[in-house]
């Protein structure tokens, strides 16, 4: 942990305009434009591949790591091309998807994001990585937008070239601490990572803005093969003889079902408690091959940033996977970068067909949708606008344009939702204490 934390970016986009944002480039950012331009007379990225009409793009995502892995993300976005290529491509132009493994290292995040640089694509789109220091830079200094990203880190929340599609850490963790209020006292057991750092205080905003004290944050390897001494601890500091249930959060993504394995060990020992967690941790699959009804996360709380995967608002989804995925296990229409990825190329299909017969290029597309472009996603999002500032530019989210979170509950071994709508994170997180 020595010498990692580091103060969040108080730049807010809006301070620019759009076209002198454009223009600035960091110290580390002209280096690498130096290394691939003689002079940056000409910016790579800008110009796309507008001239066979083919569109290029670009999806990463960890893959074959020992912690967090996303698979379905770049093969969703494949299958995604597959399918509107078959239809005739977005106003005719053919979609060329490129995939990169960002293996969960800042080094490979940094040679996704040259590659996309030197491939000259015009967007990188649903992808996931947390190492967001590491890509920006040449992202921004190639003047590429980065379209709904998962949301992994407060870098996609302040990029003046982030445009995310959910709330990413921040309002699920904000949405399950207001819905975990009621609890007695609530230990978090997270990542010992810069990532994981970012964890407790938005937690502790939802818990707060019901009254309840700080959790009891735990940290954890994120690559651990077993947690039998935070499973302890965490029960320890739990458990109560009140009627006032403890509740346990664990957010180690992958290593949830590691955490949980030596969890339902030791919790016999203890009183009952209650276990909440965010989605992207848990999912369907997870519950089933944990006991479903009579496995641990029976009754836990568990918030999302889309509706369960049983909406018929995700039928468009399931019909680009049956078309052109059926078969690859590793697309499961519940799993929320999978999710993620599909409303991502919804925005990007929009944005084009905004443009027309114009040209298609990183330039253009980052300026229609600063230009206010207003984008649908049937519902399964409010309607997205990104704005140089918005209502949670104060505490340093400026790009976050969808706080909205849903609420789910496992019940009978079976996800479902626990309240009607989307909740609205905005309040909680405006009144967060995020100064860490």
């Amino acid at each position: 942990m020595t010498g990692r934390r580091r103060t969040r970016s108080t730049f807010l986009p809006g301070l620019l305009t759009r076209h002198a944002r454009k223009g600035v480039l960091s110290a580390g950012t002209a280096v690498a434009c130096a290394s691939i331009l003689a002079g940056c007379g000409v910016v790579p990225g800008t110009t796309g591949d507008v001239g066979d009409g083919t569109i290029t793009v670009m999806t990463w995502a960890p893959q074959s790591t020992k912690a967090t892995n996303k698979p379905g993300m770049p093969a969703f976005a494949h299958a995604y091309a597959r399918w509107i290529n078959a239809k005739g491509g977005i106003n005719g132009r053919k979609l060329n998807v490129l995939t990169c493994n960002d293996h969960n290292d800042s080094v490979a995040a940094a040679k996704c994001a040259r590659r996309a640089v030197k491939e000259n694509v015009v967007a990188v789109v649903g992808s996931y990585s947390q190492y967001a220091d590491s890509f920006f830079p040449s992202l921004e200094g190639a003047g590429i937008p980065y379209i709904g990203g998962y949301g992994a880190t407060n870098a996609e929340f302040t990029s003046p070239l982030s445009y995310p599609v959910n709330g990413g850490q921040p309002a699920l963790l904000a949405g399950l601490g207001s819905a975990l209020a009621e609890c007695g006292p609530v230990a978090l057991i997270r990542p010992d990572t810069i990532a994981g750092d970012q964890l407790p205080p938005l937690l502790d905003s939802g818990l707060k803005a019901g009254g309840h004290r700080a959790s009891n944050d735990q940290r954890a390897a994120e690559d651990a093969t077993e947690y039998d001494g935070q499973a302890e601890h965490a029960l320890r500091t739990t458990s109560t003889d009140t009627a006032d249930q403890g509740c346990v959060v664990p957010a180690l993504g992958d290593r949830n079902g590691t955490f949980m394995d030596s969890f339902r060990r030791a919790r016999e020992d203890y009183p009952e408690v209650r276990t909440a967690t965010v989605l992207g941790s848990v999912d369907q699959t997870v519950i089933d091959a944990t006991g479903g009804a009579s496995g641990p996360y029976e009754g836990s709380y568990i918030t999302g940033w889309y509706p369960v995967a049983s909406d018929p608002r995700w039928d468009g989804m399931k019909q680009v996977i049956r078309e052109q995925a059926f078969g690859d296990n590793r697309i499961d229409p519940a799993d929320a970068g999978v999710q993620t990825t599909w409303i991502a190329y919804t925005v990007f299909r929009q944005i084009v067909e905004s443009i027309g017969d114009g040209e298609v290029s990183a330039d253009t597309v980052a300026e229609t949708l600063d230009d206010g472009l207003k984008v649908t996603t049937g519902g399964l999002t409010p309607t997205l606008r990104w704005q140089f500032q918005d209502k949670l530019a104060a505490v340093g989210f400026p790009r976050l344009v969808n706080a909205n979170v849903t609420l789910q509950v496992v019940r009978e071994g079976r996800l479902v939702s626990a309240r009607k709508g989307f909740v609205d994170t905005t309040r909680t997180l405006e009144n967060a204490d995020l100064s860490y």
